[in-house]
């Protein structure tokens, strides 16, 4: 498979405001196109060699595949965790217009 076009990024974060944070510098910096942010996500995972929970945010980040390494970069600067989520997957399809214009909003 080759490389998709376009992505979704998931990053949790510890708050809606550390997310809106993120969303906001990733906007304005044309690194995305749009975010969405899910508060309230209840998160099991290992920690330091044991299962752990926390409350969190799920941010939801829409732009091109070319920008990845570069949103990995800026997110892991502005993250408060010492490890963030950070996971890619691609937009195998979609609608031609929500497409393009996800082209349109980002920067080259």
């Amino acid at each position: 498979m080759k490389d998709p076009s376009y992505i979704v990024i998931f990053i949790t974060t510890p708050n809606q405001k550390e997310a809106e944070k993120i969303a906001n510098a990733l906007l304005a910096e044309k690194l995305a196109a749009c975010a969405n942010i899910v508060d309230g996500v209840h998160s099991l995972f290992w920690w330091q060699g044991k299962i752990d929970s926390s409350n969190e945010a799920l941010l939801m980040v829409k732009t091109k595949s070319v920008l990845l390494q570069e949103i990995i970069h800026r997110v892991k600067e502005l993250h408060s965790y010492d490890v963030p989520e950070i996971i890619a997957l691609p937009i195998i399809s979609g609608s031609q217009e929500y497409l393009s214009w996800i082209s349109e909003s980002v920067k080259d």
